[in-house]
């Protein structure tokens, strides 16, 4: 039997009942195939904004965000206040200013006389078993100064270049090096007060024989390679030892002889005038690495000055032989009161010294006083140490004029490599 003609499958449901014409088909249908439709996903929940503080409120906070006790938050919302309300701004400026004033800004270098004082205070309280000799203490001081100095120092600033200047027949000497080239030297010729306490020499058994200048020399030509940080530590050490030494020595080691090639000197008086270079070339370093750098305390710098001073009488003679000063005008026997210049050194570690001007051997007299020479005492030190020229001095100066120029040249002939 043949039923109803079947209708045609085009790939759409018909409805149970009436038949209706279909819509019309979208995109949507071709990725759906069963035509159900689609929810839309929820909304974020609203999120409240609050609003920002009020003019009261954010005035109220200017006290603390000046002390830096805001939080970030209200840290932020002061600092966009103030670009708007000028009140706030200036009452801000204010408050921070005040603030600076509270809390003074300060240098984190330490005070150069820092471990002096911390010393000094520590020995009131308990004295030394095995105290340090007063003529070693300048020494002892200088070294530790100068070591503090190097101690940031980083491979760059060990090769910092560093003249090292002194005056010589007249004429102004110099030697171009390093930062770890001086300590080189100080190393050396600290070596040679070593050497008259019996320790051992820096430079070894073959050390060569002569002074300061040919040891120097030597350690620095005897390596083919540069000087570097590594001549701190023997150098520090030597200084210790040195000081450890003479501590423990006992009294007279003072008048120990220590030979400089050319020249000897007491062991007390060695060792303030390895204090003294010490402090003169720290100077120069300091000079190069454009740090600043403090003179020595008071009483240690007028033993420096003492020194010199003590040493100018064998200067001159020494001159008048090389033929660069005026011959004697009135020899006298060894004690016998002579011609004199009175020496007056200002400012820290100063004082008044008597010079005799004819021989080493007279003794100054305040009666035969022809001349007097008026110095700073940093200038004088300056002078000592080939760093200027008698010429270059500010001197105050009154007398005889050719015996102010000679204890002048005198004074520079002291320095040396």
């Amino acid at each position: 039997m043949n039923g109803p003609p079947q209708p045609p499958d085009d790939g759409y449901e018909r409805p149970v009942g009436r038949a209706r014409i279909p819509g019309p088909r979208g995109a949507a249908d071709d990725l759906d195939p069963g035509h159900a439709p689609r929810s839309m996903p929820p909304l974020p929940p609203q999120v409240e904004v609050p609003p920002p503080p009020s003019h009261a409120v954010l005035k109220s906070l200017l006290g603390a965000w000046a002390l830096a006790a805001c939080s970030a938050e209200e840290t932020q919302a002061v600092e966009d206040h103030l670009t708007e309300c000028a009140p706030c701004a200036e009452e801000a400026l204010r408050l921070r200013d005040a603030v600076g004033l509270l809390h003074p800004e300060e240098t984190l270098d330490l005070k150069p006389l820092l471990r002096s004082r911390v010393l000094e205070d520590c020995l009131g309280k308990r004295p030394a078993r095995i105290p340090v000799p007063v003529w070693a203490s300048p020494y002892d001081t200088e070294t530790a100064r100068l070591d503090a100095l190097l101690q940031d120092f980083g491979d760059s600033e060990w090769h910092t270049p560093v003249r090292l200047k002194w005056f010589e027949e007249e004429r102004r000497r110099s030697q171009r090096t390093t930062v770890a080239g001086v300590i080189g030297h100080l190393l050396t010729v600290d070596g040679l007060i070593a050497s008259a306490l019996g320790l051992d020499d820096p430079l070894g058994p073959d050390a060569p024989k002569g002074g300061p200048t040919v040891r120097t020399e030597h350690f620095w030509g005897a390596t083919p390679h540069p000087i570097t940080r590594q001549v701190r530590d023997p150098w520090r050490e030597q200084g210790h030892t040195l000081v450890r030494t003479v501590s423990f020595a006992g009294r007279g080691v003072a008048e120990l002889a220590v030979d400089y090639g050319g020249f000897a000197l007491p062991l007390g008086d060695a060792f303030l005038e390895r204090a003294f270079e010490c402090w003169v070339h720290a100077w120069d370093i300091a000079e190069a690495v454009d740090y600043p750098y403090e003179p020595p305390a008071g009483p240690h710098l007028h033993r420096m000055i003492d020194l010199a001073a003590r040493l100018l009488p064998g200067a001159l003679a020494q001159r008048r032989r090389a033929g660069l000063a005026a011959p004697p005008r009135g020899l006298v026997a060894a004690g016998a009161p002579g011609r004199t210049l009175h020496l007056e050194i200002e400012g820290s570690g100063g004082g008044g010294w008597d010079i005799a001007l004819d021989s080493p051997g007279a003794k100054p007299s305040p009666e035969r006083t022809v001349a007097e020479i008026a110095l700073d005492g940093i200038e004088f030190c300056q002078l000592a140490a080939g760093h200027i020229s008698p010429e270059e001095a500010a001197v105050g100066q009154h007398g005889d004029r050719e015996a102010i120029r000679d204890v002048l040249f005198a004074a520079a002939s002291l320095s040396r490599l």
